[in-house]
């Protein structure tokens, strides 16, 4: 569907908010059709998402022998749960806005493997449809020791079929990287705004990388193609993959436990804030529905994209999802927020986030990377720059009205910010976002 002049110009004469869009002014929308978990109408439920937490189980000891860095943790993909207390006053002081209320960072940047959020939905898909080949050809029963996915003969075995994806970046390191390990022969169609380095580093892991001239978009229109045209061939689809979505929402259940660690309760009276990055909609959307799963209507969760790629801000607020691109509303999606790159919402995630988010904000590339400056100054944590969108959020929603309109107490509140990517970035890359958001601040 393409929205013509016309329809374009109805849509924001009928919503000024939309107009700020096209003009790519920074906005906050609160979503109207956002419903109570009781009355959500959801394609998955809590039982789906145990058993995807069981395949990670299954895969801990494979991914523990093949991966050392996942060891601390017994094999288990997951991050560090950080207080960022200085983070907090230097935002206070940027924005000239008390926030009261806790403030944690996610710290998804370490995540093992692939260095970013994608590690949790790659990773796990990839896993799966592994797990489908090998239970299928009577290589392994679910209750079988799976170090052996990590032995030679398994190895063998996969390397008879291909694994295709197509990516700005760090979606296809994380597929990349574990179908490359498994034995698979995996390709990453990658889009022109695609990092060189992450390019090398698919290269060096042993994946065949293919360079699209266009955006997300048509290198996943690429990679679908060509993959699917293969007997053999798997294609891991950003758009309307439910298997990427599951391994995203088991974050939740250890998030949870991170919680109670911090002795931090999520109740009516402390309400939790979650501040997430959004791209195609996929990542963000699959911790959403997790916690809403875990804490209900108690956990509040923001998307926040970039004001040149606003896919699934457009896509709700027009309530067409899918069916419209920023391209429709003259939008040119060009931006620096690695991975925010996307054009066009996904059709699945976008089903099920309608129904659970609570709004979408938008914001501009260099406030990008005043938030990772800001965050190296006062925390030393380094991320790359759409890492950083969520820390502009808790002051963002703190004036939007959202509490009030809500009844919530923001002094009890806690804040979490995803940062979603940076550990694989080169030394050399993090010190050019360092020092271009420094010199945006000074």
């Amino acid at each position: 569907m393409v929205i013509g002049q016309q329809e374009k110009e109805k849509w924001m004469r009928e919503d000024p908010l939309i107009k700020k869009v096209v003009d790519l002014e920074p906005v906050v929308w609160l979503n109207p059709k956002r419903k109570f978990m009781y009355e959500a109408n959801l394609q998955l439920s809590r039982t789906d998402m145990e058993e995807a937490e069981a395949l990670w189980q299954r895969f801990a000891p494979y991914l523990a022998k093949e991966f050392p860095a996942t060891q601390e943790m017994g094999g288990i993909v997951e991050s560090p749960f950080r207080p960022i207390d200085n983070m907090k006053k230097a935002l206070n002081g940027y924005y000239q806005i008390p926030l009261e209320g806790k403030l944690f960072l996610k710290c998804d940047n370490e995540l093992a493997i692939a260095g970013s959020i994608k590690a949790r939905g790659g990773v796990y898909e990839v896993l799966y449809h592994a797990e489908q080949l090998a239970l299928q050809a009577g290589l392994i029963s679910k209750t079988g020791n799976y170090e052996l996915f990590a032995s030679d003969k398994f190895k063998s075995f996969f390397s008879r079929y291909a694994i295709g994806v197509g990516s700005t970046g760090n979606l296809g390191l994380s597929i990349g990287i574990i179908s490359a390990k498994l034995g698979f022969d995996v390709s990453v169609y990658m889009s022109a705004d695609a990092k060189p380095w992450k390019k090398d580093l698919l290269r060096e892991k042993g994946a065949t990388v293919h360079e699209i001239a266009g955006d997300f978009g048509e290198a996943i229109k690429n990679g679908r193609n060509q993959t699917q045209a293969n007997p053999n061939s798997y294609f891991i689809d950003d758009e309307k993959s439910k298997e990427l979505f599951l391994g995203y929402s088991t974050a939740a259940f250890r998030l949870q436990k991170q919680l109670e660690e911090q002795k931090i309760v999520v109740d009516q009276d402390h309400p939790l804030f979650i501040y997430l990055p959004c791209g195609v909609g996929g990542a963000p959307g699959g911790i959403a529905f997790g916690v809403k799963q875990l804490f209900g209507d108690h956990v509040h969760c923001f998307f926040v994209e970039p004001t040149h790629s606003p896919a699934v801000l457009l896509g709700l607020m027009t309530g067409l999802k899918e069916k419209v691109c920023v391209q429709d509303f003259g939008i040119d999606n060009c931006t620096e927020g690695d991975g925010l790159a996307v054009g066009r919402p996904s059709s699945f995630a976008s089903a099920i986030s309608e129904q659970l988010v609570s709004g979408v904000y938008t914001l501009e590339d260099d406030e990008l990377f005043k938030l990772l400056a800001f965050l190296a100054d006062s925390e030393k944590i380094h991320v790359e720059p759409s890492a950083a969108a969520g820390l502009s959020g808790p002051q963002k929603i703190l004036q939007s009205g959202y509490y009030k309109a809500n009844g919530i107490d923001a002094e009890n509140a806690v804040h979490i910010v995803w940062a979603t990517g940076g550990s694989l970035v080169p030394k050399e890359d993090m010190k050019k976002f360092y020092d271009k958001g420094k010199a945006l601040i000074e």
